[in-house]
C-alpha cells in the first residue's frame, strides 16, 4: 500500500475522501490574505482531476503535495491554477501555504533552517523562521531577475489603466521577470492604484507591440501612509481579474526597486509590499534582495494562517 506525504494511504484517501486545508496567505489573520487550499494527500490522482479539484474549490491555485522523487528535495509539490485551466511550474502564495501547512502537520522539524521543494521550475530552496516550536515566516528563493522591454506611449498606458498620464510616477513602465513576467506601472498615489481599471484590450495591444507578454500589470505607488510599505500594489490580470497578494508578481516589484536604484541594496533585505487592501484582502508581502556573486538574488517571503480544512469525497 502506498504511504502518502500527508500520512495514511491511496486506499484510505479513496474510502475517505481527499483532505485538504485551506491557508490564507501573506497574513496573520484569517479571512484576509490570499488563500490556497492544499491536498495533503493526492496520490493516485491523475492531472486532469488535480485540475477538477481546482476548479471545485475555485481558488486562484490549488497545491498538491507529493514526496520528492529528486535527490536533495524534501517534498514535490505540484500548482493547479484556475486563470489557465491547467498545471503551472510555479506559484508564490501557494508555496509559502503549502510549507506553513507541512511545518504544522509535523512534516518539518522545529528549528530546520530551509528545505528544498521539488517544483515544476526545478528545485527551490524555502528558508524557515521561527518562533519556539512554530513556523513564523517563510522565505521563497526567485529565479533570477531579467528586466524586459519598455513601454514607451506612457499616454497610452495610462490610458489603459483608466488614467492619465500625469497620474504616472516618473519611472519606466518595464516588464520584470523572476520566473514570471508582470509589468511594473508605478504612479504616484495610493489612491491612483485604488481607482485604476484595467482596459485587457489596450494594455494587451501596448504589450504586443512591445513584444512583452500578456501576464499581469502590478500597479503600485510608493507613497508613504504611516504603515512601513515600501509599496502600496494592486495585481490586475488578464486571466485573473484581480489578485489579492501576488507573490510571483512582488519579486519583479523588489528587483525593479533595487535595479532602478529607488531602494539601495543596503536597504533591501526586508522590503515590503501591501496588496489586497481594495480587495478587503490585506495582504503583506516581504522581499529581500541582496548580492551574491556579483547577481542581485530576490526571495519572497511572509507568513501563512489556517482558515479551514475539509475533505474532497472523490
Amino acid at each position: 500500500m502506498a504511504v502518502m506525504a500527508g500520512g495514511g494511504t491511496a486506499d484510505a484517501a479513496r474510502s475517505g475522501g481527499r483532505p485538504y486545508e485551506v491557508y490564507d496567505v501573506f497574513t496573520d489573520t484569517p479571512l484576509s490574505g490570499n488563500p490556497v487550499a492544499v491536498f495533503t494527500a493526492p496520490e493516485g490522482l491523475s492531472p486532469e482531476m488535480m485540475m477538477a479539484m481546482t476548479r471545485e474549490i475555485n481558488y486562484s491555485e490549488c497545491t498538491f503535495v507529493f514526496p520528492a522523487s529528486k535527490p536533495g528535495c524534501d517534498f514535490e509539490v505540484r500548482f493547479f491554477a484556475m486563470n489557465s485551466g491547467a498545471e503551472i511550474p510555479i506559484a508564490g502564495h501557494p508555496t509559502i501555504g503549502t510549507v506553513f501547512s507541512l511545518a504544522e502537520r509535523g512534516l518539518i522539524a522545529p528549528g530546520r533552517r530551509s528545505i528544498i521543494l521539488q517544483l515544476g521550475v526545478g528545485p527551490t530552496q524555502i528558508d524557515l523562521e521561527w518562533h519556539e516550536k512554530r513556523l513564523a515566516f517563510a522565505w521563497m528563493q526567485q529565479q533570477p531577475p531579467k528586466l524586459d522591454g519598455v513601454i514607451d506611449d506612457r499616454t497610452a498606458a495610462a490610458a489603459a489603466m483608466g488614467l492619465k498620464a500625469e497620474d504616472l510616477a516618473d519611472l519606466p513602465i518595464q516588464q520584470v521577470s523572476c520566473g514570471a513576467p508582470f509589468l511594473m506601472v508605478p504612479v504616484k498615489t495610493r489612491a491612483t492604484v485604488d481607482r485604476a481599471q484595467l482596459d485587457r484590450g489596450a494594455m494587451g495591444t501596448l504589450l504586443d507591440k512591445a513584444g512583452l507578454i500578456r501576464r499581469g500589470v502590478l500597479i503600485f505607488s510608493l507613497e508613504p501612509a504611516g504603515d512601513d510599505a515600501t509599496a502600496y500594489s494592486r495585481m490586475l490580470g488578464f486571466g485573473v481579474t484581480e489578485d489579492a497578494a501576488t507573490g510571483n508578481a512582488t519579486g519583479p516589484l523588489g528587483a525593479y526597486l533595487v535595479t532602478r536604484g529607488i531602494v539601495p541594496l543596503a536597504q533591501a533585505g526586508r522590503m515590503m509590499s501591501r496588496q489586497g487592501v481594495k480587495m478587503h484582502r490585506p495582504s503583506k508581502l516581504y522581499i529581500s534582495a541582496t548580492e551574491q556573486g556579483g547577481r542581485l538574488s530576490i526571495k519572497i517571503g511572509g507568513r501563512a494562517v489556517k482558515a479551514a480544512e475539509g475533505r474532497m469525497l472523490v
